[in-house]
């Protein structure tokens, strides 16, 4: 699965700190042996790293990115008693909780990831991890819409360097027949960090005030910056790759300029941005359906929908990475067809979930559409990856990230407030149900753009 474990030379004495806002230093080629570092980051460039310490640097890249979701996801269980408080409608709430946030996260992501190309991805994290945190503390002094909507807009500005060098920086530790598998376990962010901003959100509330909520995950996050950037050390560039792919960083016109010629990765983007659409729209409005249709509390919500979301979401991103490892070695088009298939499933499911008279039948009918919604993570992510050369893929993937999370988290959140706002005349408290199930209609579009792209996958595959 993995080669053969072997030690980290030591730095040498006298080489000087790396900066962060200096260039990453690239020494001797690739093909003599050394890689660039910084200080205690100088590591062999013929020799990765142990499998021990690979382990650890997937933990602590995976414990950031719960946090991600945790800061990012929080507010969705938190909007009942903000919506109370400050008197917000659901198409204000949806602005929070998708458009605040994507307006920066899309817009600085590419950038951001460009410099990630050239520059340490190890403190671009760390920085990005610290101003997200803060910015999610602030929420919790908000005082009106419009201060909340600003502080959900920092947390965009931090959370835009948090992803995609995080993506590059697997690359670079896993070699490709585990990439997958590697890119699903980072993946396991998205359902434990769902679950736990509903969980925590919900407890705190519950017991506190959803300020205090706010305040002590955002300041948990600011303390395990500083801890990132001590363990993480920043890799050799295509370790695992050919050494003719060992470039320097490209520009991003040249980036822009590959990217057009290969319609896998535009069709990969924009089936994975009409299933955010859904997906991100459900966690975020799904703790506020449960408690209009089903009269449950903060503290009980949070307990039931956290729990499909952890359970539901830590089977499918793992059976997406194992599916996506295994058929994908065979034939690339099945890193596009195995969540194709997912979907399709899925929908008929969601709509008998939406539809349950109880909320112990809604419980059970929502377990196996949210594990097959979240099958596209590791097949898809993986496959981005391999439709470029290493010195491109954090600017690639920050454009996957861009399309993804523009519509996705900007588009989705948003359309189930103004749907739900649009039916209130009619269906009154009911009218969000309505409105979910509308928006499922994008599930069966993110099939069909991805079933599209497994005809292109073979041919655009980077070799």
């Amino acid at each position: 699965m993995q080669p053969p474990p072997s030690s980290v030379t030591p730095a040498k004495a006298g080489v000087p700190p790396f900066s962060p806002l200096e260039s990453e230093p690239r020494g001797t080629p690739a093909s003599a042996g050394v890689t660039a570092g910084r200080g205690n980051e100088v590591s062999s460039a013929a020799a990765p790293e142990s499998k021990s310490y690979r382990a650890v640097v997937l933990a602590m890249l995976l414990l950031v990115y719960t946090f991600n979701f945790i800061d990012r996801q929080i507010i969705g269980v938190l909007a009942i008693p903000i919506k109370t408080e400050l008197g917000l409608s659901d198409t204000q709430l949806g602005a929070l909780g998708g458009l605040a946030f994507a307006l920066f996260y899309t817009a600085l992501g590419i950038p951001i990831a460009w410099a990630a190309d050239r520059r340490s991805r190890t403190w671009i994290m760390t920085v990005s991890l610290a101003l997200w945190s803060a910015f999610t503390a602030l929420c919790g002094v908000a005082g009106n819409f419009w201060q909340l909507f600003l502080c959900r807009l920092g947390v965009g500005v931090g959370e835009a360097g948090g992803v995609a060098p995080a993506y590059a920086l697997i690359s670079d530790y896993f070699p490709r027949e585990s990439r997958a598998r590697a890119l699903a376990f980072y993946s396991f962010g998205i359902p434990i960090g769902s679950a736990l901003g509903i969980f925590l959100g919900g407890w705190i509330a519950s017991s506190v005030d959803w300020r205090t909520a706010f305040l002590t995950v955002g300041l948990a996050g600011v303390v395990l910056a500083p801890l990132f950037r001590l363990v993480v050390r920043e890799p050799m560039r295509g370790r695992y790759d050919p050494p003719a792919a060992r470039t320097e960083p490209a520009a991003l016109g040249e980036v822009m300029a590959t990217l057009a010629r290969k319609p896998a990765f535009w069709l990969l983007a924009f089936g994975a941005s009409s299933s955010s659409t859904v997906g991100y729209g459900l966690i975020f409005w799904l703790p506020s359906f449960f408690g209009r249709s089903f009269g449950l509390k903060l503290f009980d919500l949070s307990l039931f929908y956290g729990s499909i979301i952890f359970i539901g979401g830590m089977v499918g991103v793992w059976c997406g990475g194992w599916l996506g490892d295994r058929l994908g070695s065979r034939d690339p088009k099945y890193y596009a067809l195995v969540p194709a298939s997912a979907f399709v499933i899925a929908v008929p499911l969601y709509v008998a979930g939406v539809m349950a008279p109880a909320k112990e039948l809604a419980f059970l009918l929502f377990l196996v559409p949210q594990a097959l919604a979240l099958m596209w993570l590791g097949p898809v992510l993986s496959a981005i990856q391999h439709l470029v050369p290493p010195n491109m893929r954090a600017t690639a993937s920050a454009s996957f990230l861009f399309i993804n999370n523009l519509i996705g988290i900007g588009f989705g959140t948003l359309f189930f407030g103004l749907v739900s706002d649009a039916l209130a005349a009619r269906f009154g408290d009911q009218s969000l149900r309505y409105a979910i199930l509308i928006g499922l209609g994008f599930y069966l579009i993110a099939a069909a753009l991805l079933a599209l792209a497994s005809r292109h996958l073979a041919k655009d595959w980077h070799r």
